[in-house]
């Protein structure tokens, strides 16, 4: 809050002259302040720096007195206390004009409370402006009500088709939709109602249509009427479907389909801050819901940089014409800036981040600092600027009682703003609000890069400023030329860049592109042929880069994201130079494309512990109810932090065995988060099962449990994930509040939702492939084991092939007290003691029937994982060990990847120290080797003379302990 500033000299005759007239005013009228009332000296303040305050209090003295002995100056106001107040002062009046007169007599009582207690220094800019948002709200709302209770009596009342009673909704968009309004503020309406009808109870019906635009029609009538207290509200309604021009009332359906078909950009930015203020509210919230997918995309909208550049450039021509400098709105590091700022965010991730949807600005910049768009410096500058500039809008419109946004030239006049923004002198005023506003419009510049117009296309090709890489793309010269331009660039084998540019045009997605497509299209490929220039890029990274850009260009606010972030398009050139799988999975998950921005979190792939917390903080932004919602923020979440672990992979930052970490922390945090949303959904659709561990309750009594590469902490970035399920499950009934059913139901059907949430494609794709065939049985087994049959079965019927599976399986999420069992019963099994003989035939069987199957005979060059001497060898190798050795080693049950079971083996002189480190390091060889060709979405084979030496000792280690 501002502190009341002092009366500075050149005030004080006025104050003095408007205070004895107040005095006048309570003698002729009888009145006396009481003796506990605000001081002369405090009214006097007030009074010298507002004349509406002061001409108020002049012309209606009981008015004041109400207000001081009611101590509504000193209080805050309650919620809904606008509404009963307003309510209660028009409930028995009929008449229309008589109800004007009287919400004339409101206004200007709580106009002059608000003023009060915002220049006294009593009320901070959220409460004014709170104050001045419910006010006209229950203006508008009780006006409504009472003018069409008087035209159904006159009309009858409005029914739909089905018979549904019908009421106008009427929606405010601007600063009072977002319960921001100003002291003198326009109210920004647009009117509606539900559907097509007519009224009933009367002789001579009318259509809704017409009842509803008489009803607007007198509703602005008394809402913006004028009155002996001055005007109520001054209403606008250009912001309606089609303008001025446009019906003054549609139904829901007919402005839905307007704005899908004939929607404008800017008609986005005006909806961000729609709100229901009168009429049928619930109705109103349902249209409003219809109509989020025109406001906020369900993808990252880049686009609406354009659009929104756009706007502020023709209000800055607007300003410059009217020579609006100093307007403290729309000027330079005005209001309008920050609001921008913050809007564009909301556009551009609203659809992806509903937290982005709240129409309050300063929550609004406050969420992009806790979401790390912004960093806290940006978000408390605009804050306080934006609060400062607020505030000082309302001391100018305070005065007068007038919609004005420029500073004063006058020098009585500035005293009178610097002394109410509590400033002794207009210098120090003047200086402090510059500060702000060369703030706001650096940070705006930085946003939207206004300062560098750019040139339309079309004026620079008639120009002739194009430039030879710009006229390569548009062919503005011969091939020849253009292989020329190229050639002399030092560009590798031109002629090819030049046929695969040619092909690019004429490919079906381009050719389709809108006009504002082509044009981003237009401004995007020159910059990829400069990186290319600049890089030195293969042919062979140009036409993935072109094959990425068919996926991506029919959704255009992707070329607009890569044309509005420069060092993005450089990020992503480097990458797909770097790994054509990249290429594939971001032509996939276009969605991620956004990560490109920022290089601090792009190349940081993160702990596990900090997965977690930025998953919940991501949940936190969706209600509990929204599966969808749900399901498409945890494939963002993997997709976001697969790319950020393949960047750091192929730059270097993060060797092989830490990327696999990193891929299983990944996918055992979206398992937990799957679990946990299946779990909730469950219990409180049939409450909770009952389960039982060692004769005592558990908990959830379900566990996951990961087998193969993810058990083995051994994931590449396409892996399966290999999962049993497991419950503890009594026999009996759920119990607590919903449909209860059997236990072993409830879990088969929370292993269904498990698999449903990973497994089915969505717009943003699927999770993962989930293999479930290491269950008992097989896939005709049971998708979820009970524990007593999964023990049973892994104790007396479980093939050696399964046992060697239960090397790499771990618990990766549920019960912690199921996941203590499973490693107990895992321990027990590959402890037991074995025939070495049987064992090491059974495993040679096992290893021969695997390379039948993958068919490896008469295939050329080496498979790394499947050929003699590969990957498999050596883990089948290290699993013959475990399970021969394990009842004398338990310490061989410790670990579940091949790397630390060597390590293992070594140390229980099961295998010599120099054998051991020999097959870690071939295998990590073989395993850096298999990531290199995923990475270029290659298969595992290499050329036959490849890795001899290695295949040649694999295979005389392993006949030395398999034969």
């Amino acid at each position: 809050m501002i502190p009341i500033g002092k009366i500075p000299p050149e005030l004080s005759a006025e104050a003095s002259g408007r205070w004895r007239e107040f005095c006048n005013a309570l003698e002729r009228s009888h009145l006396a302040l009481p003796d506990d009332a605000i001081s002369p000296d405090t009214i006097k303040r007030v009074f010298a720096f507002s004349d509406f305050v002061a001409r108020s209090c002049v012309q209606a003295p009981g008015m004041f007195l109400d207000l001081v002995t009611s101590r509504d100056l000193q209080r805050s106001y309650g919620p809904g206390e606008y509404d009963r107040y307003v309510a209660e002062r028009i409930k028995d009046i009929m008449v229309p004009q008589a109800i004007g007169q009287a919400l004339g007599d409101v206004r200007r009582r709580e106009m002059v409370r608000i003023a009060w207690r915002d220049l006294a220094g009593s009320a901070d800019l959220m409460e004014t402006m709170a104050d001045l948002s419910a006010f006209a709200e229950a203006c508008l709302d009780k006006t409504l009500a009472h003018l069409y209770e008087q035209q159904c009596r006159k009309n009858g009342t409005p029914y739909d088709k089905a018979g549904a009673r019908q009421y106008l909704v009427v929606i405010a968009m601007g600063k009072l939709g977002g319960r921001e309004l100003n002291f003198s503020s326009d109210v920004d309406l647009i009117f509606a109602y539900p559907g097509a009808g007519q009224t009933r109870g009367t002789t001579a019906p009318m259509r809704n249509e017409d009842f509803f635009l008489q009803l607007c029609r007198n509703f602005i009538s008394l809402a913006g009427s004028a009155t002996a207290a001055g005007p109520l509200f001054r209403i606008d309604m250009r912001l309606r479907p089609y303008g001025d021009s446009g019906p003054l009332v549609m139904n829901f359906d007919t402005m839905e389909r307007y704005y899908q078909y004939q929607g404008r950009e800017w008609e986005r930015y005006a909806w961000i801050k729609a709100r229901v203020v009168a009429g049928d509210k619930i109705a109103g919230d349902r249209f409003l819901a219809r109509m989020k997918p025109f406001v906020f995309r369900r993808y990252l909208d880049f686009g609406a940089f354009e659009s929104l550049r756009e706007l502020k450039a023709r209000i800055n021509l607007e300003v410059r014409r009217k020579g609006l400098e100093n307007n403290i709105k729309t000027g330079r590091g005005g209001i309008r800036e920050v609001e921008f700022f913050g809007q564009m965010f909301q556009l551009i991730r609203g659809g992806v981040k509903p937290v982005l949807q709240a129409p309050g600005l300063l929550n609004v910049i406050e969420t992009l600092f806790k979401g790390n768009h912004v960093q806290q410096s940006v978000c408390e500058s605009l804050t306080r600027a934006y609060i400062f500039l607020r505030n000082t809008e309302h001391r100018l419109q305070e005065n007068h009682d007038r919609p004005i946004h420029t500073l004063p030239e006058h020098p009585v006049e500035r005293l009178r703003l610097a002394a109410a923004m509590g400033f002794d002198h207009w210098n120090d005023f003047e200086a402090c609000i510059n500060r702000h506003r060369d703030t706001v419009h650096g940070y705006f510049n930085a946003l939207f890069q206004t300062d560098a117009d750019v040139t339309p296309d079309v004026t620079r090709q008639q120009s002739g400023s194009m430039g030879p890489i710009e006229g390569v793309w548009l062919e503005l010269q011969p091939r020849e030329q253009a292989i020329r331009v190229l050639e002399a660039a030092g560009v590798d084998r031109p002629e090819k860049i030049v046929q695969l540019l040619a092909d690019f045009r004429q490919h079906p997605h381009t050719r389709a592109l809108s006009e504002n497509g082509r044009r981003r299209l237009d401004r995007l490929m020159p910059r990829i042929l400069e990186a290319v220039i600049a890089q030195n890029l293969p042919a062979a990274t140009v036409n993935r880069i072109l094959d990425l850009l068919k996926t991506i260009e029919r959704r255009t606010c992707y070329l607009a994201l890569l044309n509005e972030n420069p060092e993005s398009l450089s990020h992503l050139v480097r990458l797909v130079n770097a790994s054509f799988w990249i290429a594939s999975f971001v032509a996939m998950h276009p969605a991620i494309l956004d990560e490109l921005i920022d290089p601090r979190t792009l190349y940081g792939a993160i702990e596990k512990k900090d997965l977690e917390i930025e998953l919940q903080h991501r949940m936190e932004t969706v209600g509990a109810g929204d599966l969808e919602s749900q399901m498409e923020l945890l494939r963002n979440f993997k997709q976001v932090n697969v790319l950020r672990v393949a960047a750091a992979d192929v730059t270097g930052a993060l060797p092989l065995m830490k990327v696999s970490d990193r891929l299983t922390d990944i996918a055992e945090t979206v398992i937990d988060k799957t679990l946990a949303l299946a779990w909730a959904h469950l219990v409180d659709k049939h409450g909770v099962p009952v389960c039982r561990l060692d004769g005592a309750p558990c908990s959830k009594g379900f566990a996951v449990i990961a087998y193969g590469k993810l058990g083995g902490l051994e994931l590449g970035y396409g892996s399966d994930l290999d999962l049993v399920f497991l419950h503890s499950g009594m026999a009996g009934l759920t119990e607590g509040d919903g449909k209860n059913i059997e236990n072993a139901r409830f879990f088969a059907r929370l292993g269904q939702r498990v698999i449903h949430f990973l497994t089915v494609p969505t717009p943003a794709g699927h999770l993962y492939e989930i293999d479930m065939r290491l269950r008992p049985s097989g896939s005709s087994g049971l998708l979820v084991s009970h524990i007593d049959a999964f023990g049973a079965y892994q104790l007396n019927k479980a093939w050696t092939w399964e046992q060697q599976a239960l090397i790499k399986a771990r618990p990766i999420c549920g019960d912690i007290a199921l996941a203590a069992w499973f490693n107990r019963l895992r321990k027990e099994i590959i402890t037991r003691p074995r025939n070495g003989d049987a064992l090491g035939k059974e495993v040679r069987a096992m290893r021969d029937r695997m390379r039948h199957e993958h068919g490896l005979a008469g295939q050329d060059g080496f498979d790394l994982k499947q050929g003699v001497g590969g990957m498999v060898d050596i883990e089948f190798l290290v699993q013959f060990l475990v399970l021969q050795n394990a009842h004398q080693y338990p310490v061989l049950t410790d670990w579940t990847d091949t790397v630390r079971l060597l390590e293992t083996l070594a140390r229980c002189h099961v295998m010599d120290q120099k054998t051991a480190l020999y097959l870690k390091e071939t295998y990590l060889t073989y395993r850096g080797a298999v990531h290199r060709c995923s990475l270029q979405e290659k298969p595992a084979r290499v050329p036959g003379e490849a890795f001899d030496g290695h295949r040649k000792k694999v295979a005389a280690i392993w006949h030395f302990f398999l034969g």
